[in-house]
């Protein structure tokens, strides 16, 4: 089903390698720089969406406590609050069910470019771009990363690859606490409990996910939330720098 995406990244992979010294791990790097400069509206949407709702916190505070004994009250004026201001509170999922089938097709390509049986390499075989400059005759690749098997998933054989999923736990974690409300935990609004649900079940799923897919997929998962990371706090530097200009055009200058 998600060969669709496997083969054209598994190609693009076959590409990267053939250009960065044959090494695989630095092919997943870039690769997964590609990807995120491809899903670079939908994230910084998804961020600029959570910013605005950690701006709303005192708005959302102050409906809490005037309707703090009528909580189906609470939610309508929640949710006209959200409405007046353009923020859609389940936002934050889009981003992610998108990004699914890429998450998938990545692990094919993995499994693809690097085979554990005949019977996958031959079926890539047949689906290898041979105009692309240099791919011809690199599958399998070189799979080893700092004595890991880039190509199957940690094991007790190389325990320090279990370093990785809890590296993913960590760096998923880290985004997920820029995009939840600071004081989502004190929200009693269907959305605010869901943010706060996701700050530790999100980054719990992948970790687990990545414990059962071959180590490369780590590898994405941790350039990724880091690279969002970095596009979270270059974001929101870039509103503030915004706001202290726009109020320095707007006060008065002092008469001559």
């Amino acid at each position: 089903m998600f060969d669709i995406l496997a083969y054209p990244l598994a190609n693009l992979m076959l590409l990267l390698y053939n250009y960065l010294g044959h090494s695989t791990v630095l092919a997943i790097a870039v690769l997964t720089l590609l990807i995120n400069l491809i899903t670079l509206p939908l994230t910084l949407s998804q961020q600029r969406s959570a910013h605005r709702m950690q701006e709303l916190q005192p708005e959302l505070e102050k409906l809490q406590k005037k309707h703090a004994k009528d909580k189906e009250r609470l939610a309508q004026e929640q949710m006209k609050l959200y409405k007046e201001v353009g923020i859609n509170p389940m936002g934050g999922c889009l981003p992610l069910l998108i990004q699914m089938p890429i998450w998938f097709g990545l692990i094919g390509a993995i499994r693809y470019c690097i085979p554990s049986t005949p019977l996958e390499l031959f079926q890539f075989s047949n689906h290898i771009y041979k105009w692309l400059p240099g791919v011809i005759g690199l599958v399998p690749l070189r799979s080893t990363f700092l004595g890991m098997d880039l190509g199957a998933p940690p094991n007790p054989a190389q325990w320090w690859s279990y370093a990785l999923p809890i590296l993913v736990f960590v760096t998923t974690w880290a985004q997920q606490k820029l995009l939840t409300p600071p004081t989502a935990a004190k929200t009693q609004s269907q959305a605010g409990a869901m943010n706060q649900q996701m700050q530790i079940m999100m980054p719990l799923l992948f970790m687990f996910f990545t414990l059962s897919y071959a180590t490369g997929l780590s590898v994405y998962f941790v350039l990724s939330s880091a690279i969002r990371v970095g596009q979270f706090y270059l974001m929101r530097e870039g509103q503030h720098r915004q706001k202290a200009e726009d109020k320095e055009q707007v006060r008065p200058k002092p008469s001559e």
